[in-house]
């Protein structure tokens, strides 16, 4: 059976800088209508990084959102037009000052497709070489390296909720990255 919403009307009520809102009325399966709030987002990065010593560095950060800190895998919005890759190998340096040649990729998740349409590409690096920090002027974070069983262990304690980390984690886990 095709569940499939078609649009009927769609209005941009909210444009930002990182996001959009827009409201659509769309059509149901079953022929009545609903509104349905919607959130576009450029996507982002996130990258799984190893350590010569086998190490996992990880950013700590205050979310506003949830008004909590957590800690997770380096990453950030993609600017527009710009590649994943590139977005990847940015941010790792700016977040922890590790620079990478190569990212292989871990594919790509939508943290919560219910609302957003952002795309999360998730990539791993290793072969690290020290370049600088840099972190955004309005980006205040700490870095800290952890072992895999403590990642591990972060995750299944939910110390480590952020939805990028855990899935990038366990894609590393089955793909034996580490």
């Amino acid at each position: 059976m095709n569940y499939e919403e078609k649009t009927l009307t769609s209005e941009k009520v909210f444009e930002g800088k990182i996001i959009d809102l827009r409201i659509e009325t769309v059509e149901l399966p079953d022929g009545k209508t609903a509104y349905r709030e919607l959130v576009d987002h450029p996507g982002g990065v996130g990258v799984l990084a190893v350590l010569p010593d086998g190490r996992i560095p990880l950013v700590r950060q205050y979310r506003k959102p949830i008004e909590d800190y957590t800690w997770e895998i380096p990453a950030g919005k993609l600017d527009k037009g710009e590649e994943p890759i590139v977005c990847g190998k940015r941010e790792l340096e700016e977040e922890t000052g590790y620079k990478v040649e190569e990212l292989i990729s871990l594919g790509y998740i939508y943290p919560s497709p219910g609302f957003v349409n952002e795309v999360t590409h998730m990539f791993f690096a290793k072969d690290l070489s020290q370049g600088e920090v840099h972190p955004d002027e309005d980006e205040f974070l700490d870095v800290k390296s952890f072992t895999v069983d403590e990642v591990r262990n972060m995750i299944l304690s939910n110390e480590i909720n952020d939805a990028k980390t855990v899935a990038a984690f366990l894609k590393c886990e089955a793909m034996k990255l580490f």
